[in-house]
């Protein structure tokens, strides 16, 4: 039987764990958050993302309680938190250094919380095993925080924020201490974890390959605003702006002038350069478009291909090795650069492309997301 797709904002019915409804958060002449409204659903991997000072760890801060909304309403299960202080709501934070207690021993760091709680000493016991395990570290219940490695530390701070239950989860990029090719096993780790657990997930990043990994919704924020929230592939397929396409990954984006042809749009960008036949998801008007297109969806040939309405050539100015893959800068006639990508599948020596040649670039009438404006 196939799995039902967890998708709870497209149910009118489902009633969401989170409202935020018109917030502003301003210090002094300064608007962190500027008349935002969003809603996020019990059991969320729900990733706030953008840029240093676009508003994300102010919006985090207002639903742990430690900033007030200067207007608007935040609820939380259908009730307002404003006025309830940070240590009686049902929301752990875990907090970017993982504020861990340096004195204390691993199993003691993820009681403390229980211990003030009043809960019976057979019982914390009970728990604190349960989220050793789920983090997969009993063997460290004894040692102190300097001594184990950075991840586990991590792991420690996790569990010590599940342990008391919480409806909601807050994670102040929660990996930004880790280096890559364990941040990348953790972000999995992080899923298996908010997934086992029930717990709603929001955590605050801006690394969009953190973001488009972990989160069922990413909200890409800039100056205090939302400007897009939807599915990781959505954001990456179908940005509603330049500037969200432009965050999320690697991107071409041109400027031109549209006119309409039937489903399809015909725009002139360049003198000498043909015109590019794209596809709008919605109609636009004719005049002034973004063509925004991945270079993974641009394809690069030593021959003009025959195929294709969008063929476009150039040099190839400078390689950027990645391994499994590798971008291909390429210098039109015209001065301008695009970027394409292609899978490096053969060894080094017999790939066939290199510095200084010419080749064509090319790509179908539907690989670029056309936007008005």
């Amino acid at each position: 039987m196939p799995e039902t797709l967890f998708e709870p904002w497209k149910d009118p019915e489902a009633k969401p764990i989170i409202r935020f409804q018109n917030v502003t958060k301003r210090f002094g002449d300064f608007t962190a958050v500027d008349d935002l409204s969003v809603d996020i659903y019990e059991k969320e991997f729900f990733a706030l993302l953008g840029p240093s000072g676009c508003g994300k760890t102010t919006m985090m801060r207002m639903l742990a309680g430690f900033e007030t909304p200067t207007s608007g309403t935040i609820l939380l299960d259908g009730k307002d938190i404003s006025a309830v202080p940070p240590n009686k709501r049902s929301v752990n934070m875990m907090f970017q250094s993982y504020a861990l207690f340096p004195h204390l021993t691993v199993y003691d760091n993820i009681a403390f919380g229980l211990k003030r709680s009043n809960m019976p000493k057979d019982q914390i016991d009970a728990r604190v095993m349960e989220m050793l395990r789920l983090v997969q570290i009993e063997k460290f219940a004894k040692r102190k925080p300097e001594q184990i490695s950075g991840g586990q530390r991590q792991r420690v701070a996790l569990a010590r924020s599940l342990a008391k239950a919480p409806k909601l989860l807050l994670l102040d990029e929660p990996l930004s201490a880790l280096d890559k090719k364990l941040r990348q096993d953790t972000q999995f780790e992080l899923m298996d974890i908010q997934e086992k657990t029930g717990t709603t997930f929001v955590i605050v990043t801006h690394d969009q390959e953190e973001a488009m990994t972990v989160a069922s919704r990413v909200a890409v924020m800039n100056f205090g605003k939302l400007v897009q929230v939807d599915t990781p592939d959505q954001i990456y397929e179908a940005p509603n702006s330049a500037y969200v396409a432009d965050f999320i990954g690697d991107v071409n984006i041109i400027e031109g002038n549209a006119t309409a042809q039937g489903d399809t749009v015909s725009i002139a960008w360049a003198e000498g350069q043909p015109d590019i036949t794209g596809t709008p998801a919605k109609p636009v008007a004719n005049g002034k478009v973004s063509f925004i297109i991945r270079p993974e969806k641009i394809a690069i040939s030593a021959d003009k291909p025959t195929d294709r309405h969008n063929a476009v050539q150039g040099t190839i100015l400078d390689i950027a090795y990645l391994g499994n893959l590798s971008t291909y800068h390429v210098k039109l006639a015209n001065g301008t650069v695009i970027k394409a990508q292609a899978a490096n599948s053969r060894r080094r020596a017999s790939r066939p492309f290199t510095w200084e040649d010419e080749v064509w670039l090319s790509w179908t009438d539907t690989a670029g997301v056309v936007l008005e404006g």
